[in-house]
């Protein structure tokens, strides 16, 4: 039995529980809209919208992150990551009994801001610590298992959240979650070892000139705004009403289109975590990115493809219906049909299918690209620097191209969204090959 096993085993349960508060607060932002009512206020002679306001729900989370990143990996590199880790893990388990007493937009942005620094040092604690902890040949295998942790985290929270707030409202829901953290911080107390490492000075320095950083670099930070476009979208796609460009279907369907990548992204990870350990991470990356622009090209022709493939404009399911007029022991039954996901058209299964594709082809970069840096990181002395760098390299994307998207919905088209993400992701792929073959050989492909 590997004895690092108890170690890995507890880092998952850590990632399954960053993953489910994270993604429970996401399904959860409608409601909070709707019970905090935000209305538009003057501070200091400046007018400040309602739309600001909603709009800082997320946003004060992701600038928190922003300048969480840098102090926190420095942190993990100068100290013990065990020891950082538990103290972020700590402070969201804080922060997530917080969320129920809630009673102004102001508290929320300021709890969600916290939210950020506690996702962010999770995150980047956990991942460090698997590709310290894991051989060279298997860091992309346990981290795309740690990613899988994530995934099911998201899946079981995006799906669970909602049905319990109809019932129980938002109390319940976080104590849920503070179980689970409170869990995954004695399991990390308990099975994980002291981290022994000590790097001095400050490694995002030299690691900002690792020439095989930069070279990642150019390709994740074109990336970002590939998979930020399609992810956010998909969902809008699916769900805004026809005269905005979408399909207007409704929750269930909605859900399921999102699920339906988190879903292949977690089953694959494992598997193509070793397959990248064999046969070359920077294939799988430039593989994984390239498929993934392909197919996010096809998502605006999804009613298209299911006219052609004569796709149902309704998925039924036969329940037993009771003949008017029998009575009992003789009671008659026929089979009767309900739609399990509502009004939908021949769009819907080609677009659940191209979102299950989409994880496929992620599945298959995300594993290889994160065990690059942690390579990197952990030979040059600076691991959480590394996966820092990493977090910053995406943040431009995740920030710009929402309100990219966002224009190009409104003033040129929907299809134009996916367009864009998949361009993005095609030019990243193409320039990453360039940058690979021009400096580090032919071979680097296949070698790195």
């Amino acid at each position: 039995m590997n004895d690092n096993r108890p170690q890995f085993w507890a880092l998952y349960l850590t990632r399954f529980a960053e993953g489910f508060g994270f993604i429970t607060l996401i399904t959860l932002l409608p409601y909070y809209i709707n019970a905090l009512d935000p209305s538009g206020t003057t501070v200091l002679g400046v007018t400040i919208s309602a739309g600001f306001i909603i709009g800082m729900y997320t946003t004060g989370f992701t600038i928190a992150q922003t300048f969480a990143v840098i102090p926190l990996a420095w942190a993990g590199d100068r100290f013990d990551k065990r020891t950082v880790l538990l103290i972020v893990v700590g402070l969201g388990a804080a922060i997530y009994a917080l969320f129920p007493v809630v009673d102004s937009s102001a508290s929320f942005i300021l709890i969600r801001a916290l939210q950020g620094v506690a996702v962010t040092g999770t995150g980047l604690m956990t991942l460090s610590l698997v590709g310290q902890i894991a051989d060279t040949g298997t860091r992309a295998n346990y981290i795309g298992k740690a990613n899988a942790a994530s995934f099911s985290a998201s899946i079981f929270g995006s799906l669970g959240a909602g049905a319990l707030y109809e019932v129980f409202g938002f109390g319940p829901i976080f104590t849920i979650i503070v179980c689970i953290m409170v869990v995954a911080w004695f399991g990390t107390f308990r099975y994980l070892e002291t981290d022994e490492t000590r790097v001095e000075g400050f490694p995002f320095s030299d690691l900002a000139l690792n020439r095989k950083i930069l070279t990642l670099s150019t390709f994740r930070f074109q990336y970002a705004f590939s998979v930020t476009l399609v992810r956010t979208w998909v969902p809008i796609f699916a769900g805004v009403a026809a005269s905005s460009g979408g399909l207007a279907y409704g929750g269930l369907a909605v859900a399921l289109t999102v699920t339906a990548e988190k879903f292949t992204n977690m089953c694959c990870q494992p598997f193509t975590g070793r397959l990248s350990d064999g046969y070359g991470r920077a294939l799988f990356v430039f593989a994984g990115g390239g498929v993934y622009g392909l197919i996010a090209l096809l998502v605006p022709f999804s009613s298209a493809i299911g006219t052609a493939l004569g796709a149902p404009a309704s998925i039924m399911i036969g329940v037993p219906g009771v003949l008017a007029g029998a009575s009992a022991p003789f009671v008659e039954t026929i089979p009767e049909q309900i739609s399990v996901f509502g009004d939908v058209s021949p769009a819907f299964v080609p677009l659940v299918a191209l979102s299950g594709l989409l994880g496929i082809a992620d599945s298959f970069r995300e594993p290889a690209s994160m065990a690059l840096f942690a390579d990197e990181g952990t030979e040059d002395g600076g691991v959480a620097s590394s996966f820092g760098i990493r977090e910053l390299v995406w943040r431009p994307g995740s920030v710009i191209a929402p309100l990219l998207g966002g224009w190009l919905m409104t003033e040129v088209s929907m299809a134009s969204v996916f367009y864009l993400g998949g361009a993005f992701a095609l030019t990243g792929v193409g320039t990453f090959l360039v940058i690979l073959v021009r400096f580090h050989g032919t071979r680097a492909l296949v070698e790195w």
